[in-house]
């Protein structure tokens, strides 16, 4: 396959954000939230990469259910039900690409806010496509790249090790025919262990 064949995506993103999808509220019954935080725009929000969501509150709402809804990481309606925080910070499990409500089904004893985690699941390309190499900037701590196929939730087709020092670079070597992924190939990866990552695929 000649050179003109291979396509590149750049995957990185913004710092995590504790109340950039909705800054400090209190609601006093059940309803939806207000979608105000930095990342919104007409009351609802585009991360620049599908990433994990956060609630954080000093009060406890463990008894509350906060269903967010949007769409995940393959583009696809998206909706999570989660117990709230107590005094503390709870993630969800999907990768939201696009947030659009965030309900609460009855009133906080405290404020909350609902923001992005460091969590990201990148897209580098939706369709079917052979992965043929990479340039990544690590960032300060050690832990593991992880590419799946079809979702953030599919076939683990890779996984690496960074190095753990910030701002160091390294080129993690692919096989010769590169790595099939079908439907679609997603790098999930913590931000403090990864800065950015160019991917090369055909």
């Amino acid at each position: 396959m000649s050179s003109s064949d291979i396509q590149s995506a750049l995957i990185e993103a913004a710092a995590a954000d504790a109340d950039g999808v909705c800054q400090s509220q209190t609601p006093g019954g059940a309803g939806n939230l207000t979608i105000n935080g930095a990342l919104a725009d007409g009351g609802a929000v585009t991360f620049d990469e599908p990433r994990q969501v956060t609630i954080t509150g000093t009060g406890n709402e463990a008894g509350k259910t906060f269903t967010i809804t949007g769409t995940d990481e393959t583009g696809a309606a998206a909706s999570e039900a989660i117990a709230g925080p107590n005094n503390s910070t709870v993630t969800t499990t999907t990768y939201f690409a696009t947030i659009s409500q965030i309900a609460v089904d009855a009133g906080t004893a405290a404020a909350i806010t609902v923001g992005s985690s460091a969590n990201i699941a990148g897209v580098i390309y939706r369709g079917a496509l052979r992965l043929r190499g990479m340039y990544v900037v690590n960032g300060a701590n050690s832990g593991v790249v992880t590419f799946r196929e079809g979702s953030a939730a599919g076939d683990i087709r890779m996984q690496y090790r960074t190095s753990g020092t910030a701002a160091s670079t390294e080129f993690p070597s692919i096989p010769d025919y590169g790595i099939r992924h079908e439907g679609g190939a997603y790098v999930l990866f913590d931000q403090a262990t990864m800065a950015s990552m160019t991917v090369f695929y055909s």
